[in-house]
This record gives C-alpha cells, structure tokens and sequence, in this order.
C-alpha cells in the first residue's frame, strides 16, 4: 500500500523526515518496503528563473523570430524567442544554460548556447510545455507582473517535491488502509515515546444545505452483509479534469486521474481508507435495492466482462437491474460518464467474509474489495460521504439534491476486552510501568473503563476488527513501546524436553474426526505405486506382505 509523505502530514503536525517516519512505521508494525522520491516536475525545473524582457527586437534574418535581452539579476542574456506574443516589460521563465528541461519524460532538452540564423541564444524563455506544468504552446508562460526577477521558478510555483512509502500491510491491519490509519500509528508513536502533546487532524466535512430536489428511494434488503448504507444525491454537475491539487495527490499514491467526480471517491478511499461509488442518477430508476442475485443474473462489469452471478452475491440494484457488484467492482452502465449531470454518491459497510467470497469467486481483487474484506471503520461511513460530497461539489460544481440517507439498523459496537496487567508483562518479558500502559492504550483510542487491582476492562473500537482478545491488546502495547525495547535475558534457557512417542493411530483418528467435523469426507483408494517403495518407506506401519499386487500391471 502506497502512502505519500506531504499527505500524510496533513493529518499529524510533525517535521519528521520521510526516513524517520518508516522507520517509525516500521517499528510499529506496519513495515515500510520502499521510500521514492517524487518530483512534482520531473528535473524540479533546477536553473530556470523569473526574469524580465528588457528588449525585444526582430531577427534580422527570420520574421518569426525576435531577439530579447533578459535580466534574470544579472548581466542580461540574450536569447532568440519564436513565440508570438513576447514583449518588452513582460516577467517570463528562463531556462538558463546548462539546465535540462523534461518537455516530454524521455526527451530531455539541455541548454546551451547556440546559434539561432546566426544570432546567438543563452537560454530560451519557456511555454507551460516546455516546463512540463501543463499543456500549452501558444506561446512563451507571462508570469504576474509584480512576480520578482531572479527567483527559481520551481518557488514561485510552488512545486512540491514527495516521498511515495511503500507498506507491505499486514491482512490484520485493516484499520491502516487509508493516511488517517497510518497517521494513528505514528501520533501513537510520537505520543508515547517523544511526549507529544500531538493529535489526530480529522479532515472536516460541511452539511450542504439542500437546494435541489432529487430524490433517491434506498432498500436494504440483505442488513447482514450490508449493516450499513448512506448516499446522497448531487444535482448540476460538471464532469471534467480534476484540480491539479487533486491530480497530484492521486499520483503520489500511483492513481491515475479520470475525472473529477471519480478523482474525489479515489482521493476520499485514499484518505479515510473507506471506499465510496458513484451512479449516474440516469442509472438508478429513482432507487436503490441492496439484495443478494438471483439465479442465473448477470452483470457487465466496467471491464466490459459479462459475469454470472452467485446467489451468495450481494447487489446494488435499481429494483431489476443489477448495477454493482456490491463492495467489488462497479458496473459498466450506471457509473459516471462525461455527459453525467446528477450523480448518487454511495458510503457503506459491508460484511467482510461476503465481500471476500465474492470476490474470489469472481476472481477480482480491486482497491474496493481490498478494503472490505479486511473491514473497514463503520464509524467513518458518515464522514466519508460527507467529504465526497463536499469535495465534488467544491471540484465539480453542483448542489446537495436530498437528505442523506442512513439505514443502520443495529450499531456496529466496540468491543469489550478484560487485561491484565501482570499479564502483559509476562507476556511481553519485561515489567511495563501501568502508567505507561495506560498511555499507549489511550494513544491507541483504548478505553479504559475500569480498574479492579490488576485487572482492567477495556473498550477497543470497532475499527480495530484484528483486536478482540488480551493478547491482542498485549501485542498492541508491544508495538508502541518497542520490540527493540525488551531486554534479552542474561540467561537462555535451551533445555530440549523429552516428548513420548505419539500413538500414530490415534493422531490419525482425531485428525479424521476434525476434518469430517468440517464437513470434508474420507475417500480410501487404492494406491499404485511400486512394492519396493512400501519396503524401503514403509517402516512398521506398512510391511510388504500386505502389498495386493495387480495381475495386469500396467507399467
């Protein structure tokens, strides 16, 4: 799983490096494999500055060329400029001599001093493309004209080179499948071990007052692999290319932009670690009908694949047609389109083990599934269709076009979990101070409820579906406060003891009494194979007496 750096410190005030932070992470449990850097342009526009056209006069020997002289603080360069709208006054990007701009990501252009129709050029001014920050070519970039001369351009940009980390995420660690997850663990870390007065920056959400009418009618018919289901419907919008802003976060994490209604659901997975759809109302007949498939349904999914589905599959419908696989993979007809005007945003939590099923089944494995089927945090539902719709509105125009819709019919709870703290430090092979205990269990949003001695009971939330016993709370402890803070003992003690010889029948019974209780069936055949194996292999079970050889072998 891809984090990036800049976005992770969004959500924890911190100046630790990239290097710090995986080695943090790592310390942690959620093992950093990789850390790359990412250049916001490729090159990071290194010798190009602001400068200002003090000159600009024909070429004496071709007309659509103009020679400048160009002050970028210095003694003023001059430089051979084809582009049209060049002009005495006007503040420009210098690509100075020497720097090698990135137009396209394999073509790299170096400057050098050259001869343009035997008039000497020291550097070029640059278009948008040629700086590799946009798409333009009409004509040289004109910055603002109060912009000061002889800055770097990759400042005035404000270009922002990343750090793309790689954690190579446990299956247990469902609640690290998004920045807000990993930024848990690390304020966990920084609380406890550097004393930081540090906290979780949850990105915030508006209510959008509803100015539009478009209802949509939701069903759950199935509350068991789908405890909870929200959407909410958005009128007017403008499907097109995201923000840049947005654009960036996306390939930090290596996510390709699509559109900016696509981009916001990504960006929103991304962040919270909860995965968001998006319909086209067109698609949806006025409702939405979650039940499991029919006999012989089918589905074409956005691969352009016609599935047959299970019944064990779980749907989002429009009361006749299947549209999504629920929690897996979208349909080829009912998501977003460049003609989409109203959409139906979709933030729900469905059952693990469905999701799962269905998804080896199929034999998909999305960001989607990826997610469900670990678990996500049901408590983030909400806040996560709030930020989608916030975000789209913000990138895509239009307005909130019905209440939200919320069918949670029975609370998915925190968990109790009774501790100990003796038995934490036996567990562990150290004495924990309680004190200290106490503090990484709160930096980790463990309640403690109450105490009696040495025991206390505790409340864990449910977006921690991998903690549900003592020795899962005693593993959560250890990782904030350090394998590589266990001492090892003076003394190992390496005795090897003395087992009986098992009674191979008898392993042999019990074994076959466990696998038909899990409703497998014992088949006995015959084996064939040759007799001097039995004697060299076969020991005291099998003798070759017993052979029964075949009167028409075969080989």
């Amino acid at each position: 799983m891809k984090i990036a750096y800049n976005w992770l410190k969004q959500y924890v005030n911190t100046d630790l490096s990239p290097e710090a932070i995986g080695a943090i992470l790592t310390e942690t449990g959620l093992e950093v494999e990789s850390i790359e850097k990412i250049e916001a342009v490729k090159g990071g526009l290194t010798g190009v500055f602001t400068g200002e056209v003090l000159s600009c006069e024909k070429h004496p020997d071709a007309d659509k060329l103009k020679v400048t002289t160009v002050t970028i603080g210095g003694e003023p360069l001059q430089i051979v400029c084809g582009a049209p709208n060049v002009a005495v006054g006007q503040k420009v990007a210098v690509a100075t001599v020497g720097c090698t701009l990135y137009p396209t990501p394999d073509e790299p252009l170096k400057m050098k001093v050259s001869k343009i129709r035997g008039v000497e050029s020291h550097g070029m001014l640059c278009a948008e493309d040629e700086l590799g920050i946009g798409t333009s070519h009409a004509g040289i970039m004109v910055l603002n004209s109060v912009t000061p001369v002889g800055k770097p351009m990759a400042e005035i940009l404000e270009l922002e080179d990343d750090y793309q980390i790689e954690i190579g995420l446990t299956p247990n660690r469902a609640d690290a499948m998004g920045h807000i997850g990993v930024a848990r663990d690390l304020i966990a870390y920084l609380r406890y071990h550097n004393k930081e007065n540090i906290a979780l920056q949850l990105p915030t959400a508006k209510d959008h007052q509803i100015t539009g009418k478009l209802p949509v009618e939701v069903t759950v018919e199935d509350t068991v692999k789908c405890p909870r289901y929200m959407g909410q419907t958005i009128t007017g919008v403008k499907i097109g290319a995201s923000p840049a802003w947005l654009q960036k976060r996306l390939r930090s994490v290596g996510l390709s932009p699509i559109n900016n209604v696509v981009d916001v659901t990504n960006y929103v997975m991304r962040e919270l670690g909860t995965p968001l759809h998006a319909f086209d109302v067109r698609a949806l007949n006025g409702k939405i009908v979650v039940r499991t498939a029919n006999a012989g349904e089918k589905i074409t999914t956005l691969d352009e694949t016609e599935r047959e589905l299970h019944t064990e599959d779980l749907l989002i419908t429009n009361g006749s047609e299947p549209l999504c696989i629920a929690g897996v993979f979208g349909g080829l007809h009912s998501g977003v389109k460049d003609d989409t005007c109203d959409v139906f945003i979709e933030s729900a939590y469905f059952e693990p083990v469905s999701v799962r099923k269905t998804a080896k089944y199929h034999g998909l494995n999305t960001d989607a599934s990826f997610r469900f089927e670990r678990g996500v945090d049901p408590a983030l539902t909400e806040l996560a269709l709030k930020r989608a719709v916030d975000l789209i509105i913000e990138v895509a125009g239009g307005k909130a076009a019905m209440q939200i819709i919320d069918i949670y019919p029975k609370k998915i709870q925190d968990h109790p979990v009774e501790f100990s703290y003796a038995r934490c430090n036996t567990l562990i092979g150290c004495d924990i101070a309680k004190e200290d205990v106490r503090m990484i269990l709160a930096a980790l949003d463990i309640q403690v409820l109450a105490e009696n001695g040495d025991i206390a009971q505790l409340l864990v939330p449910a977006y921690r579906v991998d903690v549900t016993r003592e020795a899962d709370v005693i593993e959560e402890v250890l990782r904030i406060y350090g394998f590589n803070n266990v001492p090892l003992p003076e003394k190992l003690n390496t005795s090897i003891t003395v087992f009986p010889k098992p009674d191979i029948e008898r392993v042999q019974e019990i074994l076959s009494e466990m696998l038909v209780g899990k409703g497998l069936i014992e088949t006995l055949n015959n084996s064939l194979t040759r007799s001097t194996y039995v004697e060299k292999l076969g020991g005291e079970v099998l003798k070759s007496e017993q052979n029964v050889p075949m009167l028409n072998p075969l080989s």
